[in-house]
């Protein structure tokens, strides 16, 4: 009997956090195709861009907005939950030798991220907004941590700070190239050669961004403050400033609303192995 009890409870735990990953990434396809849909729009003219905060903001807007966001923010906080029981449990087998060690800390990294775009969620509902309408932090909220911290020498930790979006640049773009995120779906072959272009340019488009995040980084220096960083509108607006701005910005956008597809058929058909986490 106890055989029993102990196997169906391992069955719910299992459940539970299936539904945590999948849930968590169809919440981040709901965000990046809000983002990618105004990259469009303003590429062709018509609009703004806006990040993920902005992206967020955007759905209280419509009707039900209160209903949307808090999906949203069940979403991104399963999403949490599932990148800290993929580090932490590396239930994708990346291992614990340097590389390994490496991608670990980047869920981990994406957690925290995604934790960071909850709260802020909750706040927009709550309305108790305190971190402000654009992509950072409130002003007193970064003048507070700068002066914790002592940052005297801020534009070198922009630069130390810069390697993180480069870091992450130079993975989306090899991932999309070996196309190794096939090994986590489950889906049959008619299906994957469906999924396999529309994830390659969507990671490509992803890693795009974030190339550009850290050459706004490298290049600012003393413009940013650690604790407001660029982020997606500030490098939408970088593309949007260069020669053939619009038709740049149009093929990220468009990159973008391919990854958010991504994001939706990893919440469909990705695999979910808690085989090494239950045991």
């Amino acid at each position: 009997m106890s055989m029993a009890i102990d196997g169906g409870a391992g069955m719910n735990v299992t459940r539970g956090v299936v539904w945590l990953a999948r849930s968590g990434y169809a919440a981040r396809g709901l965000v990046y195709a809000i983002v990618a849909f105004f990259a469009v729009l303003a590429a062709l003219g018509a609009g703004r861009t806006v990040d993920t905060k902005g992206a967020v903001q955007e759905l209280l807007t419509q009707p039900f907005g209160a209903t949307l966001l808090w999906l949203v923010v069940i979403g991104l906080l399963a999403h949490v939950a599932w990148r800290v029981t993929q580090a932490i449990g590396d239930t994708d087998r990346h291992g614990s030798d340097a590389k390994g060690l490496l991608i670990r800390g980047g869920l981990l990294g994406s957690a925290a991220v995604n934790l960071l775009l909850a709260l802020f969620t909750l706040g927009l509902i709550s309305g108790l907004d305190s971190l402000g309408n654009g992509g950072g932090s409130g002003g007193g909220q970064a003048d507070t941590l700068q002066r914790l911290l002592g940052l005297q020498h801020s534009k070198w930790l922009i630069y130390a700070l810069a390697l993180i979006p480069l870091g992450a640049g130079i993975a989306h773009l090899i991932k999309a190239w070996r196309a190794h995120f096939e090994r986590y779906f489950q889906c049959d072959g008619q299906t994957m050669r469906l999924v396999r272009p529309v994830s390659r340019i969507g990671l490509a488009a992803r890693g795009c961004v974030f190339l550009v995040i850290a050459a706004l980084l490298f290049t600012g220096g003393s413009r940013y403050e650690p604790t407001d960083p660029p982020g997606l509108k500030e490098a939408f607006e970088a593309l949007r400033s260069l020669p053939a701005g619009g038709t740049l910005l149009l093929a990220i956008g468009v990159g973008l609303l391919a990854f958010a597809l991504y994001s939706f058929a990893e919440a469909k058909w990705r695999r979910i192995d808690l085989s090494e986490v239950m045991d």
